[in-house]
């Protein structure tokens, strides 16, 4: 079969943002977006690159995948690609992506997913490019793609390619004169073979099955594509009921709901949990990158705590014991947490822009072990995604290796290390002109030389400024630079007050603010952190004008 030419021209708007390019399901199915946008990113990878490569082609589930697939697949054959590896029905979840372009030296991968946005006819969809090390391109290579998106003319396509990808097999084809081969593979075991490697499988089934003293937990996947991979991991190799596994078959639409692993739209699992039926709970948003970590009567581990632990518990965990721990690294607006290990522990300490591209080149260059995101993003140099279903297995190995319950472990760690209390407020489809004018003027006022000093005060509580800025970094490897990354308040006793505004969302603006305060005094680590923050939360609202400049009373969502 042949390809073909398909004259088209410039759509506005498909810059990537940190993960990928994120609309609405309608404005992909618009004419010529998804293919402009798919070729631009053939183009900016270069034809000596993409000709008889080796590319990893997948998605969570979500409404129009398995049509991108299909646009993919046929503008992928036309430019000369060599083989491409699908999951099975189109499926796969962003880690398994990752570890499967590096288990098989894949040229990278394409990753169909808006990650925790809504799904269906009504909500997002996204594409993501990954790079030969796994990991989410680099600004480097999505600034390529955007500036093909605003000189394209035409794409190549080869309309009469059909595959079907709902059994698993090697297919070849001849296009253009060229073989062309595509491999439909299990969507679920090369991750779970790799996780077999890991973690010490047959410890965690003693575990979690001792008939004396069962070990009680539910995983809900929120009908995102980690379903069939906890199944198989829960129930096939660990022994777990299936009944343990609530929500977790994939739906297009994810059964109507927001797959966020958070309190707000994982209210069911904490409802749940909160009957204190179940030791352990997890929740994992719709690509499988994100998870939420509850104890016995919903009991919630903050993101920024769940990765500390994990750090300070590393020898708990067999991959660790091999490796050893190299570095720690947190996103910026991430609480100090981590940083309290790092310090008392003796280890390297890194901090990024939000997005986990930026934790690559660390890993890559054996500087780097452990990294988490405030926003339940939590991983490890194992692959070059963050990792939901491996931080749930991580707790699980330091729980059968421990013999403690997850708020003795909390408890315990706080003790050592002292208690960071962290919340995030996110205001989402907020006016984009209002969010911008409330950062302009933050931003003016952060860089006003008389703000070091200046003193706050809301009640009985006063901070002093002791650093305002906006947040860059310069990469410790390719010494590439990244600048205007969220704007910082810290004050002279730790305190941290953050704005940014998200590169995740598909329309309007999300501003979120962040606020971080340290307490060493275990007299006050059982505090409610909504309670010890609530003058933080006063000033930063108070500094930002963020009610009166949006119109918003209260946050969507408080994590």
């Amino acid at each position: 079969m042949d390809s073909t030419t398909i004259k088209s021209s410039p759509i506005d708007g498909q810059k990537p943002g940190t993960s990928g390019l994120r609309k609405s399901v309608v404005v992909f199915q618009k004419k010529h977006y998804t293919e402009n946008f798919v070729q631009s990113i053939f183009s900016a990878i270069g034809t000596d690159v993409v000709t008889g490569s080796t590319l990893v082609v997948g998605g969570d589930g979500r409404y129009f995948m398995t049509e991108a697939v299909e646009l993919i697949t046929r503008i992928a054959a036309a430019n000369g690609v060599g083989k491409l590896l699908i999951g099975q029905n189109g499926i796969l979840s962003t880690p398994a992506v990752s570890c499967i372009i590096r288990k098989r030296s894949a040229t990278g991968g394409i990753i169909l997913t808006a990650s925790h946005n809504p799904g269906g006819p009504n909500g997002d969809f996204g594409i993501k490019y990954n790079i030969s090390n796994g990991g989410p391109a680099p600004e480097s290579v999505t600034n390529k793609i955007f500036e093909c998106t605003k000189t394209i003319t035409e794409y190549k396509t080869c309309p009469t390619l059909d595959v079907d990808i709902s059994s698993t097999g090697i297919k070849e084809y001849q296009v253009d004169g060229k073989k062309f081969v595509v491999e439909i593979i299990d969507s679920v075991s090369d991750y779970v073979e790799y996780m077999k490697k890991i973690f010490n499988f047959s410890e965690l089934k003693a575990y979690l099955s001792n008939p004396t003293k069962p070990f009680k937990i539910v995983a809900d996947a929120m009908h995102g594509v980690v379903g069939p991979y906890a199944t198989r991991i829960f129930c096939d190799e660990l022994g777990l009921p299936i009944d343990i596994c609530i929500n977790c078959i994939p739906k297009n639409d994810f059964g109507g709901h927001h797959p966020d692993p958070n309190l707000t739209y994982a209210a069911d699992l904490v409802t749940l949990m909160k009957k204190g039926i179940h030791a352990f709970g997890a929740a994992f948003d719709g690509d499988g990158d994100r998870n939420m970590i509850l104890g016995q009567n919903g009991f919630f581990v903050n993101p920024s705590d769940s990765i500390a632990v994990i750090a300070a518990n590393a020898s708990c965990i067999p991959y660790f014991k091999n490796t050893g721990v190299k570095g720690l690294a947190r996103s910026m607006p991430t609480s100090g947490a981590l940083d309290r290990v790092a310090i008392k522990d003796g280890l390297q300490m890194f901090e990024v822009p939000t997005g986990w591209k930026f934790f690559g080149n660390l890993m890559d260059a054996n500087q780097l072990s452990l990294c988490g995101e405030e926003s339940f993003g939590t991983g490890s140099d194992h692959i070059r995604e963050k990792d939901g279903l491996w931080a749930v297995l991580a707790w699980l190995s330091i729980l059968a290796s421990r013999k403690l319950t997850i708020e003795e472990i909390m408890k315990e760690h706080w003790s050592k290390y002292g208690r960071n209390f962290f919340t995030r407020y996110d205001y989402e489809n907020v006016d984009t002109e209002a969010a911008q004018t409330m950062m302009t003027n933050l931003r003016q006022l952060v860089e006003e030389p008389k703000f070091v000093g200046r003193s706050y005060t809301e009640g009985s509580k006063s901070y002093i400024v002791k650093l305002g800025d906006d947040f860059e970094y310069q990469d410790p490897i390719d010494k590439s630079i990244a600048m205007k990354q969220g704007l910082r308040i810290i004050f002279e006793d730790g305190s941290r007050i953050i704005f940014r505004l998200s590169g995740t969302g598909s329309s309007g603006a999300t501003i979120r603010l962040y606020v971080d305060s340290f307490e060493e005094n275990v007299q006050f680590h059982g505090v409610m952190a909504s309670e010890m923050l609530k003058p933080l939360v006063a000033i930063a609202l108070r500094i930002s004008q963020l009610e009166q400049l949006t119109g918003r009373q209260s946050p969507t969502v408080i994590t």
